[in-house]
């Protein structure tokens, strides 16, 4: 069928989708045609030289596009990198301040490594434009906020025009100091300066601005009737030139040389003459450079970015807009390492948490978000009749895609798992865990267990059981894996795909140890069943083990004891050891005739931690091969409005500080004092419910009749 001319101007985003002949992610078009199918045919804007002159552009879905007006498609035209593109474009309430600004208004930019309040001076209209079907690529030129005394006289330096990308804050004008001198700016593209600036939605934007005129009277006379502010509180705080800084309380107490009552603010970007957690000589938390700042209690307020008067009280459907989302056919990989930053960090990004759901999202969000071996069940298709497969892959992919799930789509799924307790009802993950692999995914268990007698069962999660005096005061996982397992006389028949380690402790109430210690591998060789494994102490082939001596304080205690026959007799005749009683291995067929124990070493790698504390869960995500690439998420960080017609804030954060801990030799790491570790660290360390590992060599497997 031939497509359909379109005659009124539409231009476009490509949000998602594989790369195409002519459009990729980020991609600025403009639509020419409709066919019958909902594809777009467009032509393609390039940033560059010849940015505005449209070229050869081909055919995107379109679902896969977001739309936009003539003035944001050039506003977005002059950020050059895609990936900033769509990061901006998943903020929208940044990006709607962005179009919306007019001259004079004060935003905050990035600019060499650090940011710097700014007054917009013009809007610059960048490029040539030589026929109707072109575009300019639009600027924002500003003056920077000066607050030191250097002489007026003095030239100032050129400074770079800016994109939308490059303001990270848009802030209300009433305060702005005068006596600001103007810098020009040298551009080496064709620029049209603007000097009478459109104001898009001017009345709009006046009607904001006067409002927010009054923010921090506003604030104070109400600063009475916010909730308390404690650590965990999400705050903002108003300079004295009228630029206003928001961030997340760390510390809350009274520091040294004061009187009254101080908070430490992690802010969400760096601010010059901020510490890393440091004030004064004492360390009150941790967090990056330039992102401490530390404030009497009185200076601070709730973040009105989500605060709403009694009048104002959003409904529970009511959440910030997002694009729209329309589920294809194509397949969505777990997100990138290098576009993490981008797509998931920050406030109202993973998965948005309603009504006790937080240990279905922490779940959720552990095994989909960049798990290359789960990601083998997404790449299945979904069958048409199994409305709970396709209520999921829509979550996993909307997840991907724009790094946000609203609380609809999960509660659709708790709906369609047909248990009204799963709706209603705080679960716990492994039972959710069962549930949605054998049900939902319909896979076989994840692992295949031989216990004492040569009896074989299959398990989705292996919980842990010991005696505590069995163990040291802080374990690593290796440790209390080894140990349960021998303790029980467990095996594995075969490497599983994925392993999901419980810990010894029973929701919030009980914990046998105050602390473990994430072991990033597993070594799980001395665990299989019939396999070759290597003598403790001349490293021959194996033949039997002691569970006895595995706390054995003089050879390495809580490491597994094997030994061949002949170290076993010598090991067994001390005194201390003559009434253990090593059991007999299963030793490979083949493998007794060379008598060597070296063979391929079974491992598996961490790539997720489920954590509660109060009845709540939060997850840490092992995102990428570097130590630093750790996320931490909270299904609810915060709340907007009350219980009964507010909704939850979800936040992703990134935790570097995990890969400096877990760099540190484990004899470090058992001398560590979690109490002086930084919040992230020590809640990983002292909270730790389930140990998620991977073997991305190995495919999990499904039933070959598609049934649970």
């Amino acid at each position: 069928m031939e497509p359909q001319t379109v005659t009124s101007e539409k231009f476009f985003i490509v949000i998602r989708g594989k790369s195409r002949t002519g459009f990729c992610r980020g991609c600025i078009g403009r639509v020419e045609a409709e066919t019958a199918r909902g594809e777009l045919v467009g032509l393609r804007y390039s940033s560059g030289a010849n940015a505005g002159a449209p070229k050869r552009g081909g055919v995107v879905m379109r679902e896969d596009t977001y739309p936009l007006t003539r003035h944001q498609a050039q506003i977005l035209l002059y950020v050059p990198n895609a990936s900033k593109r769509l990061e901006l474009l998943c903020n929208p309430q940044l990006f709607s301040a962005v179009c919306q600004l007019s001259q004079d208004d004060l935003v905050v930019v990035r600019h060499k490594k650090g940011h710097h309040p700014a007054l917009v001076k013009n809007l610059m209209r960048i490029g040539k434009k030589e026929c109707k079907e072109d575009l300019h690529m639009i600027g924002f030129e500003v003056e920077f906020v000066e607050n030191d005394d250097k002489s007026p006289s003095r030239k100032p330096a050129p400074q770079p025009l800016f994109s939308a990308a490059d303001i990270v804050q848009v802030v209300p004008s009433y305060s702005v100091p005068l006596g600001l001198y103007w810098r020009d700016g040298l551009n080496k593209k064709p620029v049209t300066r603007v000097n009478s600036m459109p104001s898009f939605g001017s009345s709009t934007r006046q009607a904001t601005r006067n409002h927010r005129g009054q923010g921090p009277v506003h604030a104070q006379q109400t600063s009475a009737s916010h909730p308390p502010l404690e650590v965990g509180s999400m705050v903002e705080v108003v300079s004295s030139n009228g630029i206003t800084v928001y961030g997340v309380i760390q510390w809350l107490g009274i520091p040294g040389g004061k009187t009254d009552e101080w908070v430490g603010i992690e802010l969400d970007y760096d601010v010059n003459g901020c510490s890393d957690g440091v004030y004064g000589s004492q360390r009150y938390f941790t967090c990056k450079g330039n992102r401490a700042l530390f404030v009497p209690i009185t200076k601070c307020f709730p973040d009105s970015r989500f605060a709403f008067s009694e009048r104002e009280k959003p409904k529970a459907t009511e959440t910030p807009s997002v694009p729209p989302f329309e589920e294809s056919e194509e397949d969505t990989p777990p997100v990138a390492e290098s576009e993490v930053s981008s797509l998931l960090v920050g406030k109202m990004k993973g998965i948005q948490g309603h009504i006790n759901s937080c240990y279905l999202d922490a779940t959720l969000f552990s095994l989909f978000s960049s798990s290359e071996t789960v990601d083998r069940i997404c790449q299945r298709p979904a069958d048409g009749e199994r409305p709970l497969t396709c209520a999921l892959r829509t979550i996993v992919h909307r997840l991907r895609r724009q790094g946000f799930v609203p609380a609809e789509s999960v509660m659709d799924f708790r709906k369609q798992l047909g248990c009204d307790t799963f709706r209603t009802d705080e679960k716990d993950p492994e039972e959710f865990i069962t549930v949605l692999f054998k049900k939902v995914l319909c896979l076989e268990p994840l692992l295949q267990l031989r216990s004492e007698g040569g009896a074989s069962q299959g398990a989705y999660t292996l919980q842990i059981f010991l005696e505590k005096e069995q163990m040291g005061q802080f374990p690593t996982v290796q440790q209390l894996l080894d140990t349960s397992c021998l303790s029980g006389d467990l095996k594995f028949e075969m490497e599983p795909s994925c392993l999901i380690v419980q810990m010894p402790r029973f929701g919030n109430k009980y914990k046998m140890f105050s602390h473990i210690i994430p072991s990033m591998e597993l070594d799980i060789t001395d665990l299989m069943y019939n396999s070759r494994r290597e003598c403790f102490i001349c490293g021959h082939l194996a033949e039997f083990e002691c569970v006895q001596c595995l706390p054995d304080r003089k050879m390495l205690p809580g490491r597994i004891k094997q030994f061949c026959a002949t170290c076993n007799s010598q090991v067994h005749a001390h005194p201390s050891r003559n009434c253990h009683a090593p059991r007999a291995l299963a030793v490979p067929a083949g493998a007794a005739a060379d008598g060597s124990g070296s063979g391929s070493r079974h491992t598996m790698q961490l790539f997720a931690v489920l954590c509660i504390h109060t009845s709540h869960y939060v997850s840490f995500v092992k995102y990428g091969p570097s130590p630093h690439s750790w996320l931490f998420f909270d299904s609810m960080a915060d709340r907007c409005g009350d219980d009964q017609s507010g909704y939850n804030i979800p936040e992703i954060r990134a935790c570097p500080e995990i890969g400096d801990y877990l760099s540190q030799p484990e004899e470090e790491l058992a001398r560590f004092n979690p109490s002086q570790a930084p919040e992230l660290v020590r809640r990983l360390l002292c909270d730790s419910y389930m140990f998620l590992y991977q073997n991305p060599a190995t495919a999990l497997s499904k039933p070959n009749n598609g049934e649970p």
